[in-house]
């Protein structure tokens, strides 16, 4: 499992109610074609965070980086349907950043292999 982990800032004229729903939207959809795992979004609380921090967070587990790819390319080559979620979607956000983790230490010993 790999986690693909987006912090992202919406518009200031955004909603964060209407954005969260279309967010659902969308990846309900890739989640229902298979091209991810399980998602979460998580908001920032208080106000308790360091200037480097967004204030939402999504995770989206992806088994490997052969289904990542596959989300990609499902994007790229998306039905009317599936570009009116993203954009109904990404018409909230103003900035994201983007992070892959996996599970560490890993059970394949990716990192000593890299290291020989």
């Amino acid at each position: 499992m790999n986690l693909y982990h987006c912090m992202i800032d919406l518009k200031h004229d955004a909603k964060a109610l209407i954005f969260a729903a279309a967010l659902d939207q969308w990846l309900s959809l890739l989640q229902a074609e298979g091209r991810i795992g399980a998602w979460r979004l998580l908001r920032r609380k208080l106000n308790l965070a360091g200037p480097g921090c967004a204030d939402f967070l999504l995770e989206i587990e992806v088994a490997d980086l052969a289904q990542l790819d596959e989300a990609f390319r499902f994007l790229a080559g998306a039905d009317d349907e599936a570009q009116r979620r993203y954009d109904q979607m990404h018409q909230h956000v103003a900035h994201v950043e983007y992070g892959l983790y996996r599970p560490y230490p890993d059970p394949e010993g990716t990192e000593r292999l890299a290291l020989i």
